[in-house]
């Protein structure tokens, strides 16, 4: 896979349980994923192979994914010192 980015957002409550969303960016393309599940939502631009690697990778580092959206903060980030966003 090409160089992409991945988004996490913070902790929030959907349906009375708590969930982070996992955005995955190249280019044009995208994937929305969830955790603590670990499956994609919805795709474009990737292979079903990629989206396969893409719920592996997060199944594999959910736990890592999770610490990082605990430590988010919504307001700091809103006013633009936003660190949720790396290299994969």
């Amino acid at each position: 896979m090409d160089e992409m980015k991945m988004l996490v957002s913070g902790v929030v409550v959907k349906d009375g349980k708590k969930i982070v969303r996992v955005s995955f960016v190249r280019g044009r393309d995208y994937a929305e994923g969830i955790l603590p599940e670990g499956f994609i939502e919805k795709s474009e631009g990737f292979s079903q192979e990629e989206v396969g690697k893409l719920e592996t990778f997060l199944r594999s580092n959910r736990q890592d994914i999770l610490k990082e959206a605990k430590e988010i903060n919504p307001l700091r980030n809103w006013l633009g010192d936003w660190k949720g966003d790396r290299q994969v």
